[in-house]
């Protein structure tokens, strides 16, 4: 999810009894992933950096968080029968040094991973997002070079707009399309053997 970047560079980020405590623009460009993660820590706002830039997530939705709720719950009940885990955001994954996401899912198949780390993620085995209309092409463009940059297996794109869910798997240093799948059928992992959700059923949380 994101708002427009321009928006976003300009956006107070951080209020207390309404006195501006910390904005954005000024170091813009010069943030350093230590404040980011102080700053991240002290607000509950979704931040997400790049290259010394802070961009601020706009709050989901709650159809956002019944979609999010639903796939976490299916995902739950399937890892941890294989000793997996999966968490939802907030929480912080690095791509690689200098930049950090926050997908609305991530899993592990093996919950004792290194790279679950406390205070964020170095990688994942499967990550969710659910598109935002305010920048779809956020969800659908970026962030799967973001995630095949970071070699995560597998990554869902679960897009209300188009009711489809567009599964891609890792090949080489970029994303193929495993399936695209449409109410009336089932969205099938192809990392989690034996894993599906009805698409009907995503789209129609609540």
């Amino acid at each position: 999810m994101a708002i427009d970047t321009k928006q976003a560079n300009l956006r107070l980020i951080w209020e207390q009894q309404g006195e501006v405590v910390v904005s954005l623009d000024p170091l813009q460009g010069h943030w350093t992933e230590e404040q980011y993660l102080l700053i991240s820590d002290q607000t509950n706002r979704l931040l997400e950096y790049t290259d010394g830039a802070i961009e601020v997530l706009p709050m989901p939705t709650r159809y956002h968080q019944a979609i999010s709720r639903m796939l976490f719950l299916a995902l739950l009940a399937a890892v941890q029968r294989i000793g997996g885990d999966v968490f939802y955001a907030p929480l912080r994954l690095q791509v690689r040094p200098g930049k950090f996401r926050e997908p609305d899912l991530l899993l592990i198949l093996n919950k004792n991973d290194p790279r679950a780390q406390n205070a964020y993620w170095t990688g994942a085995d499967l990550v969710v997002e659910i598109v935002s209309p305010d920048d779809p092409g956020r969800d659908t463009e970026e962030k799967p070079r973001d995630y095949a940059e970071a070699r995560i297996p597998e990554y869902w794109i679960v897009d209300p707009r188009a009711g489809a869910i567009t599964v891609l798997t890792l090949e080489g240093d970029a994303y193929v399309t495993h399936g695209v799948f449409h109410r009336g059928e089932r969205a099938v992992s192809k990392l989690l053997a034996g894993f599906s959700v009805s698409v009907d059923e995503v789209f129609d949380a609540t």
